[in-house]
């Protein structure tokens, strides 16, 4: 496993792309979170404002970059004849999946702390200027309060977990359009068809079921209004990426290639 895990670790570190994705799932975040606490205001003390949420706005376009970056690592050696290579030198499949995703997991960790940490700071010196002041009822944003620490750990952990099922899809599916395709589809489309719905049962619902039900951990206020509770969101997440993962594995083993 330590040798599979050095080989994908430099092969994510030498790929070129790899780089400028990263610096595009910060740069993205972090840009879309400023720009949501410097814009969405707060006029009353009885605005439904939640800082944290705001602060952390960028998440939600930052995903499409760590998932563009998970499919890549995967179907990336399909395209170019390399996954041979790397099934010689690791004979057991199992194995080569497990170190593919350890790797991009490891990657978007540590992109995730970067890019959240920059967007809670951005939303602590923005917010005020937007109305989010003692005066309504807000105290300062800070990384030490439980729910805005709860908010910024939950979202660390969305994007790993939308990593992994990113890498899950690539290697069921193989193709990087299409993985990247239903990758999207599944964070954007869905929901976007979600909110369509009139039946207010059925909305419900699905937003619970989606992966994108994993975004409710950053709610810190009115949690009666968020369709499912902040950790169980994240929980239907974990098992979308834990399923998919599971049909990569069996599909890896019984394939040619």
């Amino acid at each position: 496993m330590r040798t599979a895990l050095h080989a994908e670790w430099t092969k994510l570190r030498t790929s070129p792309a790899t780089i400028w994705l990263l610096l595009a799932a910060v740069t993205l975040t972090a840009g879309v979170s400023a720009a949501a606490a410097a814009t969405i205001p707060c006029k009353t003390a009885a605005c439904l404002g939640d800082p944290a949420q705001i602060s952390l706005t960028g998440v939600q376009l930052g995903q499409a970059v760590v998932v563009i970056l998970a499919v890549l690592a995967v179907s990336g050696e399909h395209a170019t004849g390399m996954i041979r290579t790397s099934l010689t030198a690791v004979p057991r499949r199992s194995t080569l999946l497990a170190a593919k995703a350890v790797a991009v997991t490891g990657v978007t960790m540590v992109t995730a702390t970067v890019a959240v940490g920059t967007s809670v700071l951005a939303g602590r010196l923005l917010l005020p200027g937007s109305g989010y002041t003692a005066a309504h009822g807000f105290t300062p944003l800070s990384p030490t309060d439980g729910p805005t620490l709860r908010a910024a750990g939950g979202s660390m952990l969305y994007l790993c977990l939308i990593a992994l099922l990113a890498v899950g899809v690539a290697t069921v599916v193989r193709d990087t359009g299409a993985s990247i395709g239903v990758m999207l589809a599944l964070l954007y489309l869905v929901p976007i068809v979600t909110q369509a719905l009139t039946d207010p049962d059925w909305k419900r619902h699905l937003q619970q079921a989606t992966p994108t039900a994993g975004l409710a951990i950053q709610a810190t206020r009115h949690l009666d209004t968020v369709a499912i509770p902040p950790w169980h969101g994240l929980a239907v997440l974990a098992a979308w990426a834990a399923g998919a993962l599971l049909a990569a594995a069996v599909l890896i083993r019984t394939r040619d290639t």
